[in-house]
């Protein structure tokens, strides 16, 4: 089926009315089909304003969400970026679409592998998922991150990934408690090396394990 309606529905009603105003991030989300990230069963609400469950118990976040934390990121140009919860890989997509490299790592093998399926199907090529505990960071401790997107809820600051930010950079978190209510932290890494964090809003992930 053509979805191009539903898509566009989306950015109007679910994006743009709710000030997702960065250009890469709209062009990213009117390009990436989400229907593909889903299961088939759930096509028709692939542009719904909700999350929908992919198996493995995990889910697909909301449309807005996505958007927002992509846009909270600020990435510059051709950078480089670490995603930690790839799940299906949608937000992969979105954060590929924008930055000229995305690592990624999911702790579920499946899903990994799924993602890398659809990803490499819809032409994507300059990613890399890894399977692995997110808490780890990314395998070569030595990179660097213009921005890190953690698309599931940790109890804490995961200290190590938070050591591969780039001065400048930001790194966009849920943190809080699994099944209640989490922060969605904004945490930014200063000239002298500190790290500022910030709670823009309240949100539901689920747990980082």
């Amino acid at each position: 089926m053509d979805y191009s309606v539903e898509r566009e529905r989306m950015l109007r009603d679910q994006l743009m009315a709710r000030g997702i105003d960065d250009p890469r991030v709209l062009d990213a989300m009117a390009a990436v089909p989400r229907e593909c990230f889903v299961p088939e069963e759930s096509h028709g609400l692939a542009y719904d304003d909700h999350p929908i469950p992919i198996g493995y118990g995990q889910t697909i976040s909301q449309p807005y969400i996505v958007a927002l934390m992509t846009q909270l990121l600020r990435l510059p140009d051709r950078a480089t970026v670490l995603e930690i919860g790839s799940g299906g890989g949608y937000q992969t997509a979105i954060l590929a679409h924008i930055a000229d490299r995305v690592c990624a790592i999911e702790r579920d093998p499946r899903l990994a592998e799924r993602a890398r399926e659809t990803l490499d199907g819809l032409g994507f090529g300059h990613f890399e998922i890894h399977v692995g505990d997110g808490f780890d960071g990314w395998p070569d401790e030595s990179a660097q991150f213009d921005g890190i997107l953690i698309a599931c809820a940790p109890d804490h600051l995961p200290e190590k990934p938070a050591a591969a930010l780039k001065p400048g950079a930001r790194m966009i978190v849920p943190i809080g408690p699994e099944g209640g209510m989490q922060e969605l932290n904004i945490v930014t890494r200063q000239s002298d090396g500190r790290l500022k964090t910030e709670v823009h809003s309240h949100v539901r992930f689920v747990p980082m394990v």
